[in-house]
Order: structure tokens, then C-alpha cells, then sequence
């Protein structure tokens, strides 16, 4: 006797719906990803000097005080908010050999440094004849 088999069908993936599907993910991610990268911040650590001991002694210099908000100090005398090219320049004529000496406060803005260096250019200074040293908070 001879009985009929039932046809087996294999079975199938749907490949066209899975593809619409992953299409779809994939537009809504690039969509809704930002693709702006973060701005490092820019750290400076201003450089410290310690006292070494020596047998040298040093020239007396003149110094160029600097606090923490900005006030600016030529040899105990204030120097009024940008004034300071002027009383350089003054100051050249008065000492024409005396050296300059900036000392400034550790929580001193890159800005207000980058002024008085640009004063000292001004005045005719070149800034790498002004040593700097930086004063660490008490």
C-alpha cells in the first residue's frame, strides 16, 4: 500500500523584513547621535622656582608686583589699570641699567600676565630679560 507523504516544506528566514527593520535602527541612531567631539580644556601649570642655594649673588632687580585680582606693584609704587607701558617706560629712562623682576600670584589670569608682558614690549623690554617668579598662596 502505498501512502501519500505530506510535503515538508522547509522553513525560510524572512530576510527582506529583518533588512527593513535594521535599515530603520540605523537611520534613527546616526539621527539621534551627536557628533560633536568635547573641547579638552586647556590646563596650564605655570612653572614654580625654588630657592637653590649659591655662591653667586644675584643683580638687585627692580620688581614688578602682580596679585591675585590684577593690581600691579613697580617697587612699592601702585600702578594705576593700564598705565603700566608708561610708568615702564619712565621707569627706563630713570634706571637705564637696572633689571625688571616679575613677581606674580600662582591664581594670576593667563590674560592679565599676557598684558604685562605686552606692556613690557611696548616699554621696549623684552619679556625673556624679566625673570618671572610665581608666589604659591600663604
Amino acid at each position: 500500500m502505498h501512502f501519500p507523504r505530506p510535503v515538508r516544506s522547509r522553513s525560510q528566514v524572512q530576510i527582506i523584513p529583518m533588512i527593513d527593520v535594521l535599515i530603520f535602527l540605523l537611520i534613527f541612531l546616526i539621527i539621534s547621535t551627536q557628533f560633536t567631539k568635547p573641547r579638552p580644556a586647556l590646563r596650564i601649570e605655570l612653572p614654580t622656582v625654588r630657592e637653590l642655594p649659591s655662591d653667586k649673588l644675584a643683580d638687585v632687580r627692580s620688581v614688578i608686583s602682580v596679585d591675585a585680582e590684577g593690581h600691579i606693584t613697580l617697587d612699592s609704587l601702585q600702578v594705576p589699570e593700564g598705565l603700566l607701558q608708561s610708568y615702564l617706560a619712565a621707569y627706563q629712562k630713570q634706571n637705564p641699567g637696572r633689571k625688571l623682576e616679575l613677581e606674580a600670584d600662582r591664581q594670576l589670569s593667563i590674560e592679565h600676565l599676557l598684558g604685562i608682558w605686552d606692556s613690557l614690549i611696548k616699554a621696549g623690554i623684552p619679556p625673556k630679560d624679566v625673570p618671572a617668579r610665581i608666589r604659591l598662596p600663604e
